[in-house]
């Protein structure tokens, strides 16, 4: 038997139990990893409230990422073998492989060996940040030197991500967060300019910081009002990304800014790239690329050990962390 984090209802952190379960022997085209780390998202929280993409039935598993150790392979994969180090790429509904536990099991097909030089805490902090920020703004929008990029909610795992990957193409990241209390900290991470949205008039500074001519490309995980603002800070034929729903606000359409500029507002998620093995791999490649040149970094915002896993998840809804919260299981 084998502790697994399972939740029987949905709710707030402490519906979150461990339980004791029979992990089975991996069956065709899976993965049984012996989990060290395991790496939080928001979606997670989503899903725990019954407000993600996935219903859960439960009692219900839960979790995108860990890292850990190859504990047995199933028939037909040929990619992996017992010992190796590993670590999971969010590729596959959380309710039927949740990772959170001591042993998980997953699809092949998500799995991915890290480079050696990452702890667990960082191997389990790698794919669901910069796959979907590399998604977004290389893979579809083209990121390309000298593009000002506008990050709300930019000292969240994927925003840090995303600073980084601007950083490493040429790109200029500005970074947007509610209040002046993670200015210094969003700098220290990368950021170009950082914009409390507040305090401060968030069109005004990005017209500031462009010239006047507007950020081309927007990577917007809150949707809600912002959504406004974000419009009127684009320039001719930005496009605007939206790949979360954190706001509990309704999202408008800025009809007129949109026509007016010819902006494209898209709908975007990470398992665009996981389910295509061709642009996986090109992600792939281009996160170990930026690990191996230091462009690309784990920033981790706090360890908790794994009986600690409803307070991980209070702590990840307090939105006071910058970088991955990540759980130690073994």
């Amino acid at each position: 038997m084998s502790r697994v984090v399972q939740f029987h209802r949905t709710g707030g952190p402490e519906v979150l139990q461990i339980d004791e379960v029979d992990v089975p022997a991996p069956g065709k085209g899976e993965v049984r990893i012996a989990v060290k780390a395991l790496g939080l998202n928001r979606a997670e929280a989503m899903f725990r409230m019954g407000q993600y993409l996935e219903d859960p039935q439960f009692p219900s598993k839960i979790g995108y990422e860990a890292s850990g150790t190859v504990e047995a392979v199933g028939p037909g994969v040929s990619e992996f073998k017992v010992g190796d180090s590993v670590s999971t790429i969010p590729a596959f509904p959380q309710g039927k492989y949740g990772v959170y536990g001591d042993v998980c099991l997953v699809p092949a097909t998500a799995v991915a060996k890290h480079p050696a030089s990452l702890s667990w805490e960082e191997a389990t902090s790698i794919w669901m940040q910069y796959l979907t920020a590399y998604g977004a703004l290389v893979d579809i929008a083209g990121l390309k030197k000298d593009d000002v990029v506008l990050i709300p909610a930019a000292s969240s795992s994927v925003g840090i991500a995303a600073i980084q990957i601007c950083n490493q193409v040429g790109a200029t990241p500005v970074a947007l967060t509610r209040t002046v209390d993670k200015r210094e900290a969003l700098l220290k991470h990368g950021a170009r300019h950082v914009i409390a949205t507040q305090t401060q008039d968030v069109v005004k500074e990005v017209q500031d910081i462009t010239g006047g001519n507007g950020a081309r490309i927007a990577f917007d995980p809150v949707g809600g009002p912002m959504v406004e603002k974000l419009t009127a800070c684009l320039a001719t034929h930005g496009i605007l990304f939206e790949y979360g729903a954190l706001s509990t606000e309704a999202t408008p359409l800025p009809l007129f800014p949109t026509l007016a500029k010819m902006l494209t507002i898209r709908g975007y998620l990470l398992f665009e790239v996981t389910s295509d093995p061709d642009r996986l791999a090109k992600g792939k490649q281009f996160v170990f690329d930026g690990l191996a040149s230091g462009a690309l970094k784990p920033t981790i915002a706090r360890v908790f050990r794994f009986d600690e896993i409803a307070e991980a998840h209070r702590y990840m809804e307090s939105n006071s962390q910058i970088g991955k919260i990540v759980v130690k299981v073994n």
